[in-house]
């Protein structure tokens, strides 16, 4: 047996190392856009040089930007630092801003996904005595979950059961039996995949599906994935049989839609069962390898109905890369499933093309309504004045409002721009933990105890702002006191740092601080 293991070992060894990840390519794309933003600043500052009026002309259309920058109905966060850059260097800073931060950049890449939803808009209907069954029971509740019907367009369901995962690796495990189980269609879609041994377990299983006649669809983000695997992964996925897309592959031109990036986590099986949370398909997600100590992750498996609204999701995502499909229908099949319990749910998508902040609202919305606990957990903690506020109002109010935040950090800067909020959110009366074990992943709140939501949005600006993102709102389910025991379980193995950020901070701590936070939404 020990010779077996060791054998298999290093099979595994070798074969991950003849792997390839798409750094270098990475790395070739930042000079060549950094080469092309040089170029245009250098023939603007030249041009300049030799006439008063172009440089006159420069200077003018400056201030327009600066004017219409203000004017915008959007987060002041993400206005000041665009708007401090091209005050202080006007000719690197507007180009920058026209060809990176100007919304407009987008309109194509929007006009597109805007007629793929066009397709989709009706496949997901609301049932309206599912939200007066829900007013009777909490209004405040109903009025949260109507939020997410009405503006993010995605159903709430009663009539289906729901399961919390505290560890990934129970996730995972429940993932691959659920697998086995599939008989028409799987669609898979995570921000990143790593071909190594949790990857090649579900590999096996996806092969054996596909021999048995089930189709199988694997979709991934390109910057997610990129210090994993290469553009080979596709050959290999196919050579299986497994159709194999990847979202916004990195391009070494100047394109302001390579900064939204695909970070959703979504399995759906048959159209009856779907999974999602925080953790993506890679090893140390599982803690197979731990490269910033004990990794913890959350996850949700959720049987019924309500599985429609993940399976759209995919198809949203699918389509927009290449448009393939056209009868949608197949794959939103009734279940006619007798749930165990009557609780409500809704699984819900947030996307940055759109007006809808539907990740930071429906957080808002939970803070809001808040009685007597609100409790969060984000790997990354850099989050808007309203959401600042907000929390410290809870915390004013009497709310036992809690955040935890990772104690092993996997990004250096973004961790101490996250604790750079820390002194103000204290001082209001929020209350920090800090993982000890490792670095906390999940991404996920439970309000009064009767309330939650995991899925993958972070609080912090990529997520709430950039991203294409999703999570599940749920009510009145077990599993919503499993995500409360979750909390209490893992604040045992945190540190509150609370009192330790009610001090003052130096006059250097404080200036380095202010300046990080001020480009923390550009991180």
């Amino acid at each position: 047996m020990k010779f077996r293991s060791s054998r298999e070992k290093k099979m595994r060894t070798e074969e991950k190392s003849s792997i390839k990840n798409s750094v270098g390519r990475l790395v070739f794309a930042l000079i060549s856009i950094l080469l092309q933003v040089s170029w245009i600043s250098f023939l603007v500052i030249s041009l300049n040089e030799y006439s008063t009026v172009l440089s006159v002309f420069t200077t003018f259309l400056a201030l327009l930007v600066v004017l219409k920058l203000y004017g915008m109905h959007t987060n002041a966060a993400f206005k000041m630092p665009w708007i401090i850059l091209i005050l202080v260097m006007p000719i690197l800073g507007l180009c920058l801003y026209l060809l990176m931060g100007n919304p407009n950049v987008t309109r194509k890449m929007k006009i597109h996904f805007e007629n793929i939803d066009k397709e989709l808009d009706g496949l997901l209907v609301q049932e309206e005595d599912v939200i007066s069954k829900l007013e009777e029971k909490d209004f405040g509740v109903a009025n949260q979950f109507r939020y997410i019907s009405r503006f993010a367009k995605y159903p709430v369901y009663t009539d289906n059961d729901i399961v919390f995962y505290p560890d990934a690796v129970q996730g995972l495990e429940a993932q691959k039996e659920e697998l086995k189980k599939a008989e028409h269609f799987i669609f898979m879609e995570y921000h990143a995949i790593e071909e190594a041994s949790a990857f090649w377990e579900l590999k096996e299983i996806l092969a054996q599906k596909v021999k048995e006649g089930v189709e199988v669809r694997v979709f991934y983000d390109d910057v997610g994935s990129i210090g994993f695997i290469n553009t080979d992964f596709i050959k290999r996925m196919e050579a299986l049989g497994i159709a194999c897309r990847v979202f916004n592959p990195i391009m070494p031109i100047l394109n302001m839609f390579m900064n939204n990036r695909d970070h959703r986590k979504i399995t759906v099986i048959d159209g009856k069962v779907g999974f999602t949370g925080g953790y993506n398909l890679a090893d140390e997600y599982f803690n197979r390898t731990h490269p910033y100590g004990q990794w913890k992750d959350t996850g949700v498996k959720i049987t019924g109905n309500a599985v429609k609204s993940l399976t759209v999701m995919f198809l949203e995502m699918w389509n927009a890369m290449k448009k393939t499909d056209s009868d949608y229908q197949k794959y939103l099949p009734e279940t006619n499933y007798v749930s165990k319990e009557k609780g409500f749910l809704a699984p819900y998508a947030d996307q940055p093309l759109d007006n809808e902040l539907v990740g930071e609202n429906v957080y808002l919305n939970l803070i809001k309504n808040a009685q007597h606990e609100i409790w969060f957990t984000t790997p990354y903690l850099i989050i808007s004045d309203e959401m600042n506020r907000e929390l410290g109002l809870a915390a004013k109010r009497g709310v036992d409002v809690r955040i935890i935040t990772p104690g092993i950090p996997d990004k250096k800067l973004i961790y101490k721009v996250t604790r750079s909020y820390y002194a103000g959110l204290v001082r209001e009366g929020v209350r920090i933990y800090e993982y000890t074990p490792g670095f906390i992943h999940a991404k996920q709140c439970v309000c009064d105890g009767k309330c939650a939501t995991v899925g993958t949005i972070n609080l912090d600006y990529r997520s709430l702002y950039l991203h294409f993102e999703n999570g599940v709102l749920f009510y009145g389910y077990d599993a919503v006191k499993d995500v409360r025991k979750d909390f209490a379980d893992t604040f045992q193995v945190c540190e509150e740092v609370t009192e330790k950020y009610k001090n003052g901070r130096s006059a250097v701590l404080r200036v380095s601080q202010c300046i990080l936070r001020l480009f923390s939404p550009l991180m």
